[in-house]
């Protein structure tokens, strides 16, 4: 039995959350100074885009795998995603773009979870107004939802170009039922060289009259059919895994391999109970 003496009291457990409270600053303060290097080795080597999103997405599955307590995944989730974009902001600044055509709350809730609160926020009509802001900057992030609204029908068209703007990453990385920002976003930004990622990949599709292909034939080769556009020439935008072709899903839509144009990709969907279940492919990246 522990001696009354020994018993640990309220003052000892505030000094003990002060000193950890001290480290975690310390340790942010360190990880300041290694992102000052860093932006001095891009320089030395040409520079190169701040953002990584396979990493970011690798860093937040492992952060969910490893998670336990009494804190909330939540909270932790939120942190971290405010110190890489905060730190990536202090890289190379940039703004974030928000398609708000569905109400501005929602998505001013889901970019500061996501973003922060030092990174811009700058809201916009639609995912048109999106896209073309991000076209005009150096190296801002668009927000679309991956359900727009009416207003913004047809807006990936004008990913198409090959020095248009992309789809880079899909938002929550990691999803579950009660996310606080699980509204299921598009990044879109300038075409990324050596980071983009490709687990998943998004498409363009132009019918062009031709009807729309068996539910079955898409199953099989687990591609989705995410939005339609109005209007007679009835593009789709269409997501598949990276392994399948633009040769396999042409011949699933029946139109020409030409009316299928890449339009960006992201890391693949995982939700909370996959990321705990099997950590061990989503270790980070060094």
């Amino acid at each position: 039995m522990t001696h009354p003496a020994r018993l640990e009291t309220l003052a000892d457990l505030r000094v003990e959350i002060d000193c950890i409270d001290s480290e975690l600053h310390q340790l942010l303060i360190k990880r300041g100074e290694i992102i000052h290097r860093l932006i001095e080795a891009k320089a030395r080597q040409g520079g190169g885009s701040a953002f990584r999103p396979g990493r970011e997405a690798d860093m937040m599955r492992s952060l969910v795998s490893r998670h336990s307590g009494l804190l909330p995944l939540d909270t932790v989730e939120s942190i971290w995603r405010i110190i890489i974009s905060t730190f990536t902001f202090v890289q190379s600044p940039y703004a974030v773009h928000a398609d708000v055509s569905g109400g501005d709350a929602r998505m001013r809730d889901c970019c500061r979870f996501h973003f922060g609160f030092t990174v811009p926020y700058q809201p916009h009509v639609d995912a048109n107004a999106v896209t073309e802001a991000v076209s005009r900057s150096t190296g801002d992030l668009g927000l679309v939802p991956v359900a727009p609204g009416p207003a913004s029908s047809g807006w990936w068209t004008r990913l198409k170009a090959p020095q248009a703007p992309k789809i880079i990453a899909r938002l929550p990385f990691v999803e579950r039922p009660d996310h606080p920002a699980g509204t299921p976003l598009f990044v879109v930004a300038h075409p990324l060289a050596e980071s983009a990622v490709r687990d998943v990949i998004v498409y363009d599709v132009s019918l062009d009259g031709a009807a729309m292909p068996p539910q079955g034939r898409l199953e099989q080769l687990e591609a989705d059919i995410i939005a339609a556009a109005e209007g007679p020439q009835g593009s789709l935008l269409v997501s598949a895994p990276g392994a399948v072709s633009r040769a396999a899903l042409a011949d699933a839509f029946a139109v020409n391999e030409a009316a299928i144009v890449e339009i960006g990709g992201h890391a693949a969907r995982c939700a909370a109970e996959e990321a705990r279940r099997d950590p061990a492919p989503f270790a980070v990246a060094q």
